[in-house]
């Protein structure tokens, strides 16, 4: 008899976690996966922290009894700051959250130049705070929080045009050099920021080093759920939830469907949650 498959959500606010989605997919190709994305109330960077809490309870209120997910990954740095104890707590499956990759940029740094790439959410948290004291004190670190990037990172794979220029100027502050000494890692603290890293690299002053926290991820569901089955079925479709209905025009549908997302439904949620 064949090994139950296993079922995997990944949630974020748009598509960003997409970029969380395909490692994790490729570690376990036996999974069946759930994506959901609560662009009704995209971004989640501008959010005050008691809304995005609310937020997040009442999406994961509605979709967990739906779906029955046997492991959630939050593919979100800006919800995953914040969110995990409060999940956790209220549920009793798994749950794998999405951090700032600031240890192993610290460690592989070698100008001890350090740029952390968020949301404004994810750089006002005390979770950032204390990872960067606790292991970055070496380092000069740049934290920097762009407005509107993660948006811009939605309307490339959407197929809209957003201008080099327009990017560079986001993240050209991560790009410090004085002393003799210049950035030569930039941690990718929102998982939007992977979807735009070809840009990243072609426009950049300078060759740095991108952390992407995605392949760390894959290897945690791994280690928690095991390896894949060799005696399960091939890879199946994703099925996609988003909270708010979307014009999907040729391009989106395309990326949508690079990234395994065929079934798509729109499922709302109702929220007391305010900006």
């Amino acid at each position: 008899m064949s090994k139950k498959r296993q079922t995997i959500l990944v949630f974020d606010s748009g598509v960003g976690g997409l970029t969380v989605l395909e490692p994790i997919r490729n570690a376990r190709p036996d999974a069946d996966y759930i994506y959901v994305a609560d662009n009704a109330v995209f971004p989640y960077g501008e959010l005050s922290e008691k809304v995005l809490l609310a937020r997040v309870r009442d999406v994961f209120d509605a979709m967990i009894p739906r779906f029955t997910p046997d492991l959630v990954v939050i593919a979100c740095h800006t919800a995953s700051t914040l969110v995990l104890p409060m999940l956790r707590e209220r549920f009793s499956i798994p749950f794998v959250g999405t951090v700032p990759a600031i240890k192993p940029a610290a460690e592989q740094s070698q100008s001890k130049v350090v740029a952390i790439l968020s949301t404004r959410g994810t750089a006002q948290r005390d979770y950032t705070t204390a990872l960067i004291r606790d292991f970055a004190q070496d380092c000069e670190v740049i934290l920097h929080a762009p407005s509107g990037l993660a948006s811009k990172a939605e309307a490339v794979l959407q197929g809209d045009f957003v201008s080099d220029a327009d990017i560079l100027a986001d993240i050209a502050p991560c790009f410090v050099d004085h002393q003799s000494k210049r950035t030569d890692t930039i941690v990718l603290a929102c998982t939007h920021y992977p979807l735009l890293l070809e840009a990243f690299e072609r426009i950049a002053p300078w060759p740095v080093t991108w952390i992407d926290p995605a392949p760390a991820i894959a290897r945690r569901i791994v280690h928690l759920m095991g390896e894949a089955s060799a005696e399960a079925a091939p890879t199946r479709p994703i099925h996609a939830v988003f909270t708010s209905r979307l014009a999907i025009q040729p391009a989106f549908s395309a990326a949508l469907k690079s990234y395994g997302l065929e079934k798509i439904d729109f499922i709302s949620v109702n929220s007391a949650a305010t900006v």
